[in-house]
């Protein structure tokens, strides 16, 4: 039985009403599902797990599998439902594993987030595959996820910045040059990534982040070893970033929380708030706008009095996202609101935007706030009166996307998001225009994120207005055009 992946233990069971739950709600077979763990399990390297109907079946009558399958199961029904599922929401019994290396809560500690950073990246450049590194690695959320993060704000204990002793080996010591090469790399990394979606650098921004962490392990002068923080800091968030966009949400999560720690020890509030913005974005995508706004929160509360107004823009524009998911639209109007009178001193406080927030300009900034108005209409029951405050704000947004070269997974974002406007208002024919103009840049973008997104939006044309001629046609392009391959480098 040693390739059952099970406990043996059947004394006593009980049927597994919440993974029974999950499964039927899934529409998966029991074959399919079986079919969907092996896979996994490969890409994991655990070849000794063997499932088939019967294991299934099993589980669902209450037999309890062993590591890795529970977090595989976790996993596979996560990305099914686009929300975390946890292992413990199947009715199985977690590994007890230590939260300093599988979970979010580790220390903060300036060695330790070092070595954790070269830990994983180098797991990351080892697999190389789907992302799965290890099968400890699992999304957190709630209590799990907030509490650790809130540690963002406690005072680190003072230290001796004096220059560290003189080490038995002579270390390479940074120039000035070398470094201002490495934070200018880093934005390159950025902008190819708004050029070119997740999937073309991800590795290699990877990569570069592996290099800091060496550079760290080596005794620098206090401040080149901040500066390395910070460096290390943006090259985590965007390799998190990245893998969110390309559907690793795990591993992004991962990435998220170790930039935020590396943030801290470069004593970077603003660029902490950022981050914890990225994963707050992360959070709505994943279904949990609470935990998003909790995020938010924490960002505006830590950098409330050194973030510049371009910063404080976006996390208001942020905390509006978070809102309108919750249904509550009196204060998602106030956080737009309070986004468009932040951003319009952008500029005017004399202090120079850094480089990770450039990206906020008036098109994102509309962008940001029509998606909000639009996601109050669907909580509102597909309001048309919703919709109708979304449209000339997306448009804008569209409209000035259309013509920066730069942010081309900016520009079909939105104009899948104005398709999706389109169709609320009942509009089936702007809405499909909308969506070839997207379908033609995503062709130029490799992000699983625009390709999820306009495949989900052509799926509720053809369920709404199945019978329209422009819906039949682009389903037809869609399929030959973006066929789903896609794979995460």
């Amino acid at each position: 039985m040693g390739g059952s992946g099970t406990d043996g233990t059947n004394a006593g069971k009980r049927p597994n009403e919440q993974l029974a739950s999950w499964f039927v709600r899934s529409g998966w077979s029991k074959g399919e599902l079986a079919r969907q763990v092996n896979r996994r399990a490969r890409q994991l390297g655990a070849h000794h797990i063997s499932t088939d109907t019967s294991r299934v079946r099993r589980w669902l009558d209450g037999e309890q599998p062993r590591e890795p399958i529970p977090r595989i199961l976790s996993e596979l029904f996560s990305e099914r439902f686009g929300t975390v599922v946890a292992v413990e929401d199947l009715g199985l019994r977690a590994a007890h594993q230590s939260p300093s290396v599988s979970g979010v809560d580790l220390p903060w500690a300036g060695p330790q987030t070092v070595s954790l950073l070269s830990e994983f990246s180098r797991s990351d450049l080892m697999l190389a595959r789907r992302g799965f590194l290890g099968t400890s690695l699992t999304l957190a959320a709630g209590p799990s996820l907030i509490e650790p993060m809130q540690r963002w704000l406690v005072p680190a204990p003072a230290a001796d910045h004096a220059d560290p002793p003189p080490p038995a080996r002579r270390p390479h010591r940074l120039s000035k040059a070398e470094l201002d090469m490495l934070e200018s790399t880093t934005a390159m990394f950025r902008t190819w990534d708004a050029q070119s979606g997740g999937g073309l650098r991800r590795k290699a921004v990877v990569g570069q982040l592996h290099e800091v962490t060496d550079l760290l392990q080596e005794p620098q002068p206090a401040a080149i070893s901040e500066r390395l923080f910070r460096c290390a800091a943006e090259l985590a968030e965007l390799a998190g970033w990245m893998s969110y966009d390309v559907g690793l949400q795990p591993t992004a999560q991962k990435y998220f929380v170790l930039a935020l720690h590396a943030a801290k020890e470069a004593g970077d509030k603003p660029l902490g708030s950022y981050i914890l913005s990225s994963m707050s974005r992360q959070m709505i995508h994943l279904g949990r706008p609470d935990d998003a706004l909790e995020l938010i929160h924490l960002a505006q509360y830590g950098s409330r009095d050194c973030a510049t107004a371009r910063t404080q823009a976006m996390l208001y524009a942020m905390e509006a996202r978070a809102y309108a998911n919750m249904g509550q639209p009196g204060k998602c109007k106030r956080a737009v609101r309070m986004a468009e009178d932040t951003f319009a001193d952008a500029g005017l406080d004399g202090e120079p935007d850094p480089d990770w927030i450039r990206f906020f300009n008036e098109a994102e900034l509309n962008g940001e706030n029509s998606h909000s108005y639009r996601d109050l209409a669907y909580f509102a029951g597909r309001s048309p009166t919703y919709a109708s405050l979304a449209e000339p704000v997306m448009q804008r947004a569209v409209d000035l996307f259309a013509v920066d070269a730069e942010h081309q997974r900016s520009y079909a974002l939105n104009l899948v998001g104005m398709a999706t406007v389109h169709l609320l208002k009942r509009e089936p024919e702007q809405a499909m225009d909308k969506a070839r103009q997207a379908l033609d840049v995503a062709g130029r973008v490799r992000s699983e994120r625009v390709n999820t997104r306009l495949r989900k939006t052509v799926d509720t044309a053809v369920r709404d207005f199945g019978e329209v001629p422009e819906v039949t046609d682009i389903t037809e392009l869609l399929a030959k055009k973006l066929p789903e391959t896609a794979e995460a480098v």
